[in-house]
């Protein structure tokens, strides 16, 4: 990874997307050391998470890593999640943070070097290339190991820098979960 330690940093991380690629790489995510590895690239200014929160039940499982990364350094955006039907009539959650996440890089960009994103969703090169000609630095974190990829193949070119979440599994992963098995390379 490519960063100045005399860059201030913020890290916007695309929650379901992030869930969705490592859960396809097969390993899990130790939040307080995602921080460190960021933290010991540059100054570490925020480290923001977003995610859509079922609000109408009892028990959701994302709530307790929401509360915990609340309480660990990470500001916390969620929003309620819809339910929707799909054609095949079964019912799905959705909440889209896309805009948030946008919003709130474009508000913070001003007093920022660096961004990193985490996210692989294709709908974010259009925020890359406004905080690029803005005269910031954006790092894209998603996979190309995955079958399919995770990452656009539009926002990884449009990054300045691509950094593998597969490359950053030693240094971010947890170290006591069990592991699963690594997905095929094609």
């Amino acid at each position: 990874m490519h960063f100045s330690e005399h860059e201030r940093v913020a890290v916007f991380v695309d929650g379901a997307n992030l869930y969705a690629a490592t859960k396809a790489l097969g390993f899990d995510i130790d939040y307080k050391r995602l921080l460190e590895a960021f933290r010991g690239r540059g100054h570490l200014v925020r480290a923001l998470y977003y995610t859509a929160v079922p609000e109408d039940q009892e028990y959701s499982s994302i709530r307790p890593l929401v509360d915990w990364l609340d309480y660990n350094g990470f500001t916390i955006v969620t929003k309620p999640a819809k339910e929707v039907s799909e054609a095949s009539g079964r019912r799905k959650l959705r909440g889209d943070m896309d805009v948030e996440l946008s919003v709130d890089a474009m508000r913070l960009a001003a007093s920022l070097d660096h961004i990193v994103l985490i996210s692989g969703d294709g709908d974010f090169r259009y925020l890359v290339e406004a905080l690029q000609q803005m005269g910031k630095r954006v790092s894209v974190v998603s996979s190309l190991h995955t079958q399919p990829p995770m990452v656009a193949d539009e926002l990884r070119r449009q990054a300045d820098q691509f950094i593998d979440l597969y490359d950053l599994r030693p240094s971010i992963g947890r170290k006591d979960a069990p592991a699963r098995a690594s997905p095929a390379r094609s």
